[in-house]
């Protein structure tokens, strides 16, 4: 099975120069961990987190309102294609302790594959909950 069989194509995004308040609305309004940074003709440039709004901008004391995205977004997060095999992307997932891969094809953001859509599947519950219990177990050791 492929990533396209499991990804989310309808995607919330925000630009690297929207706040990093926009982004907490977005997050919230839409109930994401979340959001794909994307740039001109949907180009991803990182991804932005509930932790990334916390630890990188409220921790940190800075003003929501006025922090761009830009400033506290992950650049060169872990990609996948569509055409990616769904067990190797939950391997992925693993290796680089995140829950979401975004999906791009020539750079373009196409979708989002989340560990949740995977093991909705049943066919890859327990690649999803091996790769969970890894995320959680090292998040346990921070």
């Amino acid at each position: 099975m492929h990533v396209r069989d499991f990804m989310n194509p309808s995607v919330v995004t925000i630009t690297p120069g929207e706040s990093a308040a926009l982004a907490a609305r977005l997050l919230a309004r839409h109930n994401l961990g979340a959001l794909p940074v994307c740039g001109e003709g949907g180009v991803l440039r990182g991804i932005v987190t509930d932790r990334d709004i916390v630890l990188r901008c409220v921790a940190a004391e800075e003003d929501p309102a006025q922090t761009p995205v830009r400033d506290i977004m992950t650049r060169g997060c872990a990609v996948v294609s569509p055409g990616d095999d769904a067990r190797e992307a939950t391997r992925l997932m693993a290796v680089r302790q995140v829950r979401r891969l975004p999906v791009t094809e020539g750079g373009r953001l196409v979708g989002m594959l989340s560990l949740g859509d995977l093991a909705r599947s049943q066919q890859f519950d327990m690649e999803a909950s091996k790769a969970l219990a890894e995320i959680s177990d090292n998040v346990k050791k921070l």
